[in-house]
């Protein structure tokens, strides 16, 4: 293949890119496009917003603010929970040679099956009988289970390819079963963690059954209830709503931006020993 042949090539494959991103992106440029033209509605929004305004922003913060940093003080929470439960469960499966090990592991892949709506029905039962309907901290448990099966499937395909004779090392220099396990196994899986701990992060921002459902009052009000109540409230406003879908995509979009090196290596990282 000659040079010009493969420039000719690559111009070809980048120029496909390009359009295939453009298509992609497309929602997300109206969504903001929508945002900044106040008092718009969707039939005679421009291409381009012309007379940019951030009044839009305004009034969805003044109304949408409280249930952001409800939505982050939980997705927070529950990426904790997730990662505190996950992390040596993963060990265990990956070092212990546990009996059924494959199977639970296979299990833990099923419940990822299983209909969002047919867990929250089991949820609300039995978060009745335990006083957490309308918590926080109920939310934050559901919402944790949300990422656990994932967390562990990934951090153990992680695990398993950390040498043993690392962690017998530590324990030979004195140090405990936990103590190696702290120090030494978990800075070693620090992409992976990360990794783990990010889509935890994304599927309880992005949760709206368990909000819905296991919420009753308006006391405990993540963001996408709070959006869904407010396109009922403003349907005939887009750019409020819209303003208020780009102040909910910044924390998720802003995370994967940071933490886009850290997601390629954890999940790469376990199928390489």
């Amino acid at each position: 293949m000659t040079t010009t042949t493969r420039r000719a090539t690559r111009a070809r494959d980048t120029a496909i890119a390009l359009v295939v991103l453009a298509v992609l992106l497309f929602p997300v440029y109206w969504m903001v496009n929508t945002a900044l033209q106040p008092g718009v509605d969707l039939a005679s929004t421009s291409f381009l917003p012309t007379s940019p305004s951030l009044e839009n922003f305004r009034e969805a913060l003044s109304s949408q603010g409280g249930n952001l940093l409800t939505s982050l003080g939980v997705a927070l929470g529950a990426t904790l929970v997730c990662l505190l439960l996950a992390a040596p469960a993963a060990y265990a499966l990956a070092q212990f040679g546990l009996r059924g090990g494959r199977g639970i592991v296979f299990g833990t892949l099923i419940t990822q099956m299983v209909p969002g709506i047919v867990i929250a029905n089991a949820l609300y039962g039995a978060y009745v009988d335990l006083r957490l309907v309308n918590s926080f901290l109920g939310l934050v448990l559901a919402d944790a289970s949300l990422g656990l099966p994932f967390a562990i499937v990934l951090l153990r395909a992680f695990m398993v390819s950390i040498p043993r004779e690392v962690v017998e090392a530590a324990m030979v220099d004195g140090a405990g079963r936990l103590r190696a396990f702290v120090s030494v196994v978990l800075p070693m899986s620090r992409n992976a963690l990360i990794t783990a701990g990010l889509f935890a992060f994304l599927y309880a921002w992005s949760d709206f059954m368990f909000a819905l459902t296991l919420n009753t009052t308006d006391d405990i009000k993540p963001i996408t209830l709070g959006i869904y109540e407010y396109i009922g409230a403003h349907v005939s406003d887009w750019g409020a709503v819209m303003a208020a879908a780009v102040l909910s995509s910044i924390p998720a979009a802003a995370l994967l931006v940071l933490a886009q090196r850290y997601v390629a290596a954890g999940i790469t990282g376990g199928s390489v020993k």
